[in-house]
């Protein structure tokens, strides 16, 4: 049988299993956990640096009463009042002479522990910047949230409030509160949780009018999606980078304030070990005496505060789409 011949010119048939469509744009493989903490400690060591310290506290605040090796609150115990002069001002790396260890840190002017007290301290640094940024920042998140989204005299209501609130100094209106309220680890927080309501809010708000603008809001706000399902579904999660940097810049600054507070003698009680309280007591006779009693708080303060600002600057440049490519 004679075998049919192609015409000149033209293009034999192919089958689709012969050449499969190619897919126009395909999507990279998704990073394991792994792999995205690596990265994340590859392009930003000062975050990985600041993270490490973030664990520490936590591991500190934590297993406080295990490395803690005295009490944080009452003289060294075995300290006698004839060997009480020996425990008060003692210097780094003394011995208590009890079989509590030594005092690695020294003693201060009521031979308690500093080593003890600065890692129960932690403790009290920790519980106020978590508890006083994720209140003031939610409830500013909130506020920008519905100030944008009802707009007109809700908005210039809102705002009116925050710029009122804005103008005071923040250490300043934390003062006032605290003068108002007294002085109790409760009320630092209350305080601290309402000064950081309105930069929050300020800030969210420029975020949340962009977003307002987007295709799929106004395709919600179409089909008749609810306020405060658009407020919850669409708006906040989309801002949900934003919160996290502002949450974690605000974490540094509770922990100076609560330091600020205390040093100024408005803060946490007196007989609470607290890394303000510390410096507070640290006064410029016992300096000379004892310098480590100012020397080891306020290295403590700096270098947490440190660690907590490059955190939330490597979580930023990773989680903003637009500073994915810096290093």
């Amino acid at each position: 049988m004679a075998q049919e011949q192609t015409p000149a010119g033209a293009v034999p048939e192919q089958s689709a299993a012969a050449a499969p469509a190619q897919p126009i744009f395909v999507l990279p493989p998704k990073r394991t956990l792994a792999q995205n903490v690596l990265f994340f400690v590859t392009r930003k060591p000062l975050g990985t640096f600041g993270a490490a310290v973030a664990a520490t506290l936590v591991l500190m605040a934590v297993f406080a009463p295990v490395i803690a090796n005295y009490n944080p609150y009452s003289v060294i115990s075995q300290c006698t009042s004839e060997q009480n002069n020996r425990c008060k001002w003692a210097s780094p790396g003394a011995r208590s002479e009890n079989p509590e260890g030594i005092m690695l840190f020294g003693a201060d002017h009521l031979a308690r522990d500093v080593f003890s007290r600065l890692i129960y301290g932690a403790r009290i640094s920790l519980y106020v910047g978590i508890v006083a940024s994720l209140v003031g920042c939610t409830i500013g998140m909130m506020v920008g949230v519905i100030s944008v989204h009802f707009g007109g005299a809700t908005d210039l209501t809102v705002q009116r409030f925050i710029d009122a609130l804005i103008s005071f100094p923040t250490l300043i209106l934390a003062i006032a509160i605290m003068a108002a309220l007294g002085a109790s680890l409760l009320n630092v927080i209350i305080a601290l949780s309402i000064v950081y309501i309105p930069s929050t809010a300020r800030i969210m708000r420029s975020q949340f009018m962009a977003i307002k603008e987007m295709d799929y809001i106004l395709a919600s706000q179409a089909i008749g999606a609810g306020n405060w399902r658009i407020m919850i579904k669409h708006m906040i999660p989309n801002c949900f980078a934003l919160y996290l940097v502002i949450f974690t810049f605000h974490l540094g600054g509770a922990i100076i304030a609560e330091a600020s507070l205390s040093f100024l003698g408005v803060g946490t009680p007196i007989d609470v070990p607290s890394w303000g309280g510390m410096l507070s007591q640290a006064s410029s006779a016992n300096v000379t005496v004892a310098p480590s009693l100012a020397i080891f708080p306020g290295l403590a303060i700096a270098v947490v505060v440190f660690s907590w600002n490059v955190l939330g600057d490597a979580i930023r440049d990773v989680m903003d789409p637009k500073l994915r490519g810096s290093t």
